[in-house]
């Protein structure tokens, strides 16, 4: 690695949800930033104004706040480099595409959207280039004042970069190795739009030198573009400080066959989505991981392996312990392919991990909205650390909890009825009785009691147990029963008995 200071960016565009590739782009550029005590950068790349939608932009530092994916500089937090806002970076744009265009790297063109539609319907794989360029409406096809009047006359046009032809443009890629491209190939690409906003490859080329990137991590998808961005870095002169590029492996469908997409998670009933993304235009709800349940440690942690690992067989990380391990050498080249029972296994395994305390307030929104009342902290966090183990998305608290609170309404009765007997109604009442005198119900010497109680009556343990546990829980689910009946107390405990003897008759 060279001595420059190691400075990355996630530069998405404002255009709706952030899928779980771009979150993975974001992460990967910031653990390699913290791992190399450098820089993580967020740069809005919203130049192209017809697709830009309302509110994406927070969205995207929400999401990122919510993973604790958080940059150095952005528009929120800008550093020198502002600003970090492409749309407001306009003015800059123009004077590189122009020195482009003087030096015989780039030139006006003034065809219509028209003339290009008409040539794309009868010329079959019409590219806008070198085969093709010359019997178009540009400056390098045009009387020289025929250029200077309709520029003159500011008739709308954009300027293209000119592709070379016959030569070959290579780089180094730090997880691909050398990658080379034939320019003949390569079409004349736009840099400079008629409203004298840049597209991508101008703009990522000046931002990325102006704000000295040493470094960028972008998907796969983009590998196409790079001769553009090779000899745009080249012709500019800053071929020297270049970053150093990494086209990191697509996320795949489960099935491993194409990229993942929005529609493969709605047919797969899974989200791809960081967090929900309401689109205004469209009244489209896209669901995402956050509001599906998943903690941001657990999503962070799977997204990670979605193509890396640190050489060992362990697989839970935090994002501080990620960032100390990472390395590009460990980023596969092939594309990994989604496994949402995966991505569930993480999420359990984070829950198991955390202490009540850091899911207390998750828990109790998802209570409160099934109106659960809480009314005692302390008691929802002994609850939360009982159960846990049992969840694996935060939604499961409420059916693995809502007894703790509530007494059941309804029972399982088909579970209990068919083999109820009188010895059985006899048994809970003698229960009732012993549990009467007791100050604390402690769940071993409760365990203790109640085995000794059915054995002298001549049951089975088994077969009281169950009809237990659905008087107190109502269902064949939930912790050890003598732990529920701990922490419910005596005079909870013997409400239930009371109750469920009704019903089970």
């Amino acid at each position: 690695m060279s001595d420059k200071k190691v400075r990355v960016r996630f530069a998405p565009s404002p255009t709706g949800g952030l899928h779980l590739g771009g979150v993975r782009t974001a992460l990967f550029n910031y653990l390699f930033a913290k791992k190399n005590k450098g820089d993580f950068i967020l740069r809005i790349e919203d130049t192209d104004q017809n697709r830009y939608v309302e509110g994406a932009e927070a969205y995207i530092i929400d999401c990122l706040n919510w993973c604790g994916i958080i940059p150095d500089e952005s528009p929120v937090t800008p550093g020198q480099y502002a600003p970090y806002r492409q749309s407001e970076r306009k003015s800059i744009y123009r004077e590189y595409a122009e020195r482009l265009v003087m030096q015989g790297h780039a030139y006006y063109a003034f065809d219509t959207a028209e003339e290009l539609d008409k040539n794309r319907k009868e010329i079959p794989n019409f590219q806008y280039g070198q085969v093709y360029r010359d019997g178009l409406r540009n400056s390098l096809s045009l009387p020289q004042h025929e250029v200077d009047q309709l520029l003159a006359e500011h008739t709308p046009h954009v300027i293209r970069i000119k592709i070379p032809a016959d030569q070959t443009v290579s780089f180094t890629d730090m997880i691909r190795g050398r990658v080379s491209f034939e320019t003949n190939q390569v079409d004349d690409k736009v840099l400079l739009k008629a409203d004298g906003m840049p597209t991508y490859h101008l703009a990522v080329v000046v931002d990325d030198y102006l704000m000295k990137i040493s470094h960028a991590f972008r998907g796969e998808e983009w590998l196409p573009s790079a001769p553009v961005h090779l000899l745009l870095w080249d012709y500019l002169g800053w071929k020297a400080d270049m970053p150093q590029w990494a086209h990191l492996p697509l996320i795949l469908k489960p099935d491993g066959h194409g990229k993942l997409s929005k529609r493969d998670g709605a047919r797969l009933g899974f989200p791809v989505y960081a967090m929900n993304w309401f689109d205004a235009k469209t009244g489209e709800l896209t669901p995402g991981f956050r509001e599906l349940g998943f903690l941001p440690e657990a999503f962070v942690n799977l997204l990670a392996t979605l193509g890396w690992n640190d050489g060992s067989e362990r697989e839970i990380f935090n994002i501080d312990e990620l960032a100390d391990k990472f390395s590009i050498d460990r980023i596969s080249k092939a594309g990994a392919k989604f496994d949402f029972e995966k991505a569930k296994w993480f999420n359990a395994e984070w829950i198991k991990k955390v202490k009540g305390e850091r899911l207390k307030v998750e828990v109790k929104k998802v209570l409160e909205d099934k109106d659960v009342i809480i009314n005692d902290d302390d008691y929802l966090l002994t609850v939360i650390e009982l159960i846990k183990d049992r969840c694996t998305l935060l939604p499961d608290f409420y059916q693995q909890s809502a007894y703790f609170f509530q007494t059941p309404a309804e029972y399982d009765l088909n579970a209990v009825k068919p083999k109820w007997t009188e010895e059985k109604t006899d048994f809970f009442n003698a229960i009732i009785e012993l549990l009467k005198p007791t100050e604390v119900l402690v769940a071993a010497d409760l365990e203790s009691s109640f085995k000794a109680l059915a054995e002298e009556k001549g049951l089975k343990t088994g077969d009281v147990m169950l009809p237990f546990r659905i008087m107190l829980v109502g269902g064949k689910f939930g912790p050890h029963v003598f732990d529920i009946a701990a922490l419910l107390g005596k005079d909870e405990t013997i409400n239930r008995i009371e109750k469920a003897l009704v019903a089970f008759k």
